[in-house]
């Protein structure tokens, strides 16, 4: 068995290294009622290593929400604005801004939101960052901005986790990514498969599968340090890892004592506890945004459903009812939505239940592997054509959709990492 390479790196260089296989953005859906908003030119950009106001435009023209209008000029956070201009070209809302090199080589980003309809300010941030972070500080802009024209908070300023495999080359990374796509860093490196990452809720840890072993067994990377350790290697399969809103456990599928069951372990690795107890198959366990809940896949009625016990484990009840085959349950942020793929008219689609009410929608067909973003408002998918498999994300309304790709083998697996504080 040939040896696995760790590649180190720190959280500062996620945020601004890249490597050389970028994803690419597509966008094959827009929402209804766009907001439409005029990004300017900031003032002194082009002296920063990334240009502030082409992320703030990609970000937004992604979200769906807004329809973005290329202002054609440039305008300074500072400098005077004619609103009825920018109202009469459309635009509900104006982002002007500028970049400032600092003396101790920092870029001070500075922007403003102005309300074109009633002449006024909705919003002002100024960002300073070193010049490897420059385009988390236009991320972070972006999100302020949708956040004051959607009341929601933006996602953009977040970041990715996924398998990307070259089968016969046997190569698996686990890479991270902003979630543009950008700033890909490789984590882990195998010969053996990848399965599974799962974000720890602080977004500096990664639990995955790795069958490095000849056999699955759940590891953490810590993306601080570089290090990692074995957190849960018994007898038979181990997988599924999911961590639980405040990080002190991870809930797993084990296969030690005969049919695979959901079980409890803390972030450590002590304190292995079993929480169902069927005859059937237990496994893709997911904590609830709340974590007093579990929800996960069994078979115990026949076909594979999803269903809901305690987080401390005992009785189950059964959350999915139509279509004879649903698996890989997700459960958002907010605790609003369950996402899961279902298998229907004979091919495999992503569905999401609003939970209060029960209601459900297929939101996207030949679907796999969901998860949302944080902020709950999107899910990201695998989805597999022309034999590849790429990453896709669409709104939880089903009205917005882009995919993202690489030139080179299949990126699946994906895992939306959590807010950055």
């Amino acid at each position: 068995m040939k040896k696995q390479t760790l590649f180190l790196f720190t959280v500062a260089m996620l945020a601004g290294a890249s490597a050389q296989a970028q994803l690419r953005v597509e966008i094959a859906g827009v929402g209804n009622n766009q907001i439409p908003i005029a990004v300017a030119a900031f003032a002194d950009e082009s002296i920063a290593p990334a240009q502030m106001s082409a992320i703030i435009k990609a970000d937004l023209e992604r979200s769906g929400a807004f329809k973005v209008i290329d202002a054609g000029v440039v305008i300074g956070e500072s400098d005077k604005v004619d609103y009825a201009q920018w109202k009469s070209r459309g635009a509900d809302a104006l982002v002007v801004g500028s970049v400032q090199r600092l003396a101790d080589g920092r870029f001070d980003v500075r922007y403003r939101l102005l309300d074109t309809i009633k002449s006024g300010e909705l919003s002002q941030l100024s960002v300073a960052a070193a010049a490897r972070h420059t385009r988390l500080s236009g991320h972070k802009i972006a999100d302020d901005i949708y956040l004051k024209m959607t009341g929601n908070r933006g996602a953009f300023a977040t970041r990715l986790a996924y398998v990307n495999e070259n089968r016969r080359a046997r190569d698996y990374r686990l890479e991270i990514a902003d979630s543009d796509g950008e700033g890909v860093q490789v984590a882990v490196r195998s010969n053996e498969p990848i399965i599974s990452p799962s974000w720890s809720p602080d977004g500096t840890k990664v639990a995955y599968v790795s069958f490095e072993a000849r056999k699955p067994v759940i590891y953490v990377q810590n993306l601080v340090t570089g290090g990692r350790k074995i957190v849960v290697n018994q007898k038979g399969s181990n997988s599924a890892p999911s961590w639980s809103p405040d990080g002190s456990k991870l809930t797993v599928a084990l296969s030690k004592d005969g049919n695979t069951q959901v079980y409890s372990v803390n972030a450590d690795g002590s304190g292995l506890r079993r929480l169902s107890n069927s005859n059937g198959i237990d496994t893709e366990p997911h904590y609830s945004a709340d974590g007093q809940s579990i929800y996960f896949t069994s078979d115990r009625s026949g076909g594979p459903q999803i269903y809901k016990m305690s987080a401390s484990g005992g009785n189950a009840t059964r959350v999915t009812f139509k279509g004879g085959y649903n698996i890989s349950p997700r459960v958002s942020a907010d605790g609003k939505t369950l996402a899961w793929i279902s298998q229907r008219e004979g091919g495999f689609s992503l569905y999401a239940m609003d939970l209060a009410s029960g209601q459900e929608m297929r939101l996207a067909e030949g679907a796999s592997e969901p998860s949302f973003a944080p902020n709950g408002k999107y899910i990201m998918y695998a989805n597999k054509g022309g034999g590849r498999t790429t990453l896709s994300v669409v709104s939880v309304d089903g009205r917005t959709k882009h995919r993202l790709s690489t030139q080179a083998g299949s990126i699946r697996e994906p895992s939306w990492g959590p807010f950055i504080k």
